[in-house]
Formats: C-alpha cells, sequence, structure tokens
C-alpha cells in the first residue's frame, strides 16, 4: 500500500491531503471528515478496512480543521467547500487513473457529498453518506439560532462552541476518551458552518428527487447529534438511495460497536456498484 501526503490551495488557502493506495485498486473513495475533526482518525479503522478491500482512499482536512490552514472551525463558504471536493476529485484521476469513484462524507461531510451530488454535474459512481448532517436531533433555542443568524450577517467569521457532547459520539468508551483527549479535536464553529449547514441540509431534504446517481445513507437511531428521521426523510425523496438505520447506533458509526457492520455495508455497496 502507498500513502503519501499532499497540499492543494482553495480560496489561497492551504489544504492538507492525502492519499492510500493498495496495490491492487478496483474503486476509489473521496473520503470527507464531519465537523471539528480531521482526516487522520479514519487511518484507524475505516481506510485500512477499504484498503483490504482495494479500494483506493484520498482524503483531506476541512477548512479550519486539522492540518489545513484557516481559522479554526471557520470557511469563507458553502461553495468553496465544495470546491475543495471537486479538487479531490481532480487530484484522484491523476492518482488512481479512471476508476470507479464514491464519495463518503460523514456527519457534517455527510452533508456536504449529498450536495455535491445533487448541485454538481459529476461522473461519480456513487455516494455514501453516514450519520449525514441534515438536521440537528435536537431543537436548539431560537434565542440561539436568531443570535447565529445575525452573526451570519454582520460577522460570519465570529467563532463559536459548537456545545458537542463527546459521550454522543459512540457506545464505545475508549472511543469517546480518544476524541475527547485528542489535540486535533476542536469545538470551534462559525456561522458558516452550522446555519448554513442547517440551510443546505433542509434544501438537500426537499430536493432528494433530483438524486441521479446511487446512494448509501447510513444512520443510528440513538444519534443525539445529527437527525436519523431527517436521513428517513431524503431516502423518501428518492429513488435512489438505499437507507439503512442501525438500532441503537451513536454518531461515529465507524467507531461505535456496530463499526465491522457498517464498514462491510459500505463495502459490499461498493462491490455492488462497480459489479
Amino acid at each position: 500500500m502507498k500513502n503519501e501526503e499532499f497540499k492543494f490551495k482553495v480560496q489561497n488557502v492551504s489544504f492538507f491531503g492525502e492519499y492510500f493506495k493498495p496495490q491492487t485498486v478496483k474503486a476509489v473513495v473521496v473520503l470527507v471528515h464531519g465537523m471539528g475533526e480531521y482526516s487522520g482518525r479514519y487511518k484507524k479503522y475505516v481506510i485500512p478496512q477499504l484498503n483490504k478491500a482495494n479500494i483506493g482512499v484520498i482524503t483531506f482536512d476541512h477548512f479550519g480543521h486539522g492540518k489545513t490552514e484557516g481559522k479554526r472551525g471557520h470557511n469563507p463558504g458553502f461553495e468553496a467547500v465544495l470546491d475543495s471536493v471537486e479538487r479531490m476529485i481532480i487530484k484522484s484521476k491523476e492518482i488512481f487513473g479512471e476508476k470507479p469513484l464514491f464519495l463518503y462524507g460523514h456527519s457534517m461531510g455527510g452533508n456536504v457529498v449529498i450536495n455535491y451530488a445533487l448541485r454538481r454535474k459529476n461522473n461519480l459512481s456513487g455516494v455514501i453518506a453516514t450519520s449525514p448532517f441534515l438536521r440537528l436531533a435536537f431543537e436548539p433555542p431560537k434565542w440561539k439560532m436568531g443570535l447565529a443568524k445575525l452573526i451570519l450577517k454582520v460577522y460570519p467569521g465570529m467563532i463559536l462552541d459548537s456545545g458537542l457532547e463527546a459521550e454522543a459520539v459512540s457506545r464505545d468508551q475508549q472511543a469517546v476518551e480518544d476524541y475527547i483527549n485528542d489535540p486535533l479535536i476542536h469545538s470551534k464553529v462559525s456561522p458558516n458552518f452550522s446555519v448554513i449547514f442547517m440551510e443546505t441540509g433542509e434544501w438537500a431534504i426537499q430536493n432528494a428527487s433530483k438524486l441521479d446517481i446511487p446512494m448509501l445513507l447510513l444512520h443510528g437511531t440513538a444519534d443525539r447529534l445529527t437527525s436519523y428521521k431527517a436521513s428517513e426523510e431524503f431516502a423518501k425523496n428518492s429513488k435512489n438511495v438505499t437507507l439503512k438505520l442501525y438500532e441503537g447506533g451513536y454518531h461515529e458509526l465507524h467507531n461505535d460497536l456496530v463499526k465491522e457492520e457498517e464498514v462491510n455495508d459500505i463495502i459490499n455497496w461498493i462491490n455492488d456498484k462497480i459489479a
């Protein structure tokens, strides 16, 4: 397996990227991480499992996350976020050639890959979204949402605390401890990563019927961070979505008690689409 890091720029911001190329490659995944975390967290389990299945992986850290430059938890705009995914698609073809290509996004990254599939012309073989941030699993206080929308208008770069509950990440206590103690994980978020993503999540649900490529949508029914019911609604609005719910599953399914089942479901679905 060949593993190399690389840099690229979007709107003059220097991004961190990395790819993992097995000796034989039958498909490629562009992996898009969630809010507050970074791509390196997927090197522990998800990426090695995909590589064992002869699936290449290319990934990167979002604006204001991980090893990518910029104010923590902030991006210059939703289109710029989609542009970063587009750059990864172009880079993947340089590294892997013309292989069946899949987007795989978790949480906030799930919102990104879903919206990319709906908003941008593409030649993707499919999309995988796990615990996508289409809606929150809870109702934020009205005053807090009102304040966030005001800040979005007058100071979109203002950073707030996301208030993310670390214990809601996984039922595996070691995974929770690893999350809490990881120095690259942060709880900073600007309205461009909160309000805008709530709006684009709702837009995606309402426009799901426009999806013209296959999608695998995975969500845990005990997710306290993002709404599995929103995933159900999205799936009901599209003929091209395969939805699987994991009873009792927490937010990070790939770090939860169902991680083996979930990653096997992803690999089997990819294999089915390229057969």
